[in-house]
């Protein structure tokens, strides 16, 4: 298979936190849609996500790629109970400004200012980090993210229970784990794998 290195320039990397819409590109080349087999289109689940060059260069490995995009879209659109999609979003974000990952912090932060419109107090938290006072649920959520991220098995019950003061159920701080676990993982894919750049001008 092919695996030419693909080069960007330091002056085109974005550098700042943002929530506006950014580019990224892979530091390996990915498939094109000629290529891709019944087999890889599976893995793809939404067919939409062959235009996603991220998408295709993980679909080099279709099987993992399908089990991935399954958990993707079971904790952050699966709403029918649990932690309000918001606050899905929000945990991912958390987890991203601490992992300096630029280019999945803007996305979840836009997908966060959307369902919350909040979108002053996500760019605050850009803005200044993990440590934003965001108010003391926002707090106690960013808070749980960050723990889980910075060092899993230290996540436990004074995370747990500030969350709880904040009025969150255990299905609820479940929620929250899985999106930050999540990002805690996808965020190391992604700065490992390519690194953001300016939006594509359509």
């Amino acid at each position: 298979m092919s695996t030419k290195v693909i080069e960007v320039s330091e002056d085109d990397r974005p550098n700042v936190f943002t929530q506006k819409e950014i580019g990224w590109t892979p530091w390996l080349e990915p498939l094109v849609e000629s290529e891709l087999t019944e087999r890889h289109w599976a893995g793809l689940v939404d067919a939409s996500r062959s235009k996603s060059t991220y998408f295709m260069l993980l679909a080099r490995d279709p099987e993992i790629l399908e089990a991935r995009t399954k958990t993707d879209k079971d904790i952050f659109y699966n709403t029918g109970g649990g932690l309000p999609r918001a606050e899905r979003e929000l945990s991912a974000t958390a987890a991203s400004r601490y992992n300096g990952c630029i280019f999945c912090a803007s996305v979840h932060a836009r997908f966060a200012s959307h369902h919350s419109k909040r979108t002053s107090d996500l760019q605050t938290l850009l803005d200044e980090g993990v440590e934003a006072d965001l108010g003391h649920r926002w707090n106690a959520v960013v808070a749980a993210s960050v723990a889980i991220t910075a060092t899993p098995s230290e996540f436990g019950g004074e995370q747990i229970g500030r969350l709880r003061a904040q009025g969150l159920a255990d299905l609820e701080i479940a929620d929250l784990i899985h999106g930050a676990a999540f990002f805690n993982w996808a965020n190391r894919l992604m700065l490992s794998l390519g690194e953001p750049t300016p939006a594509v001008q359509s």
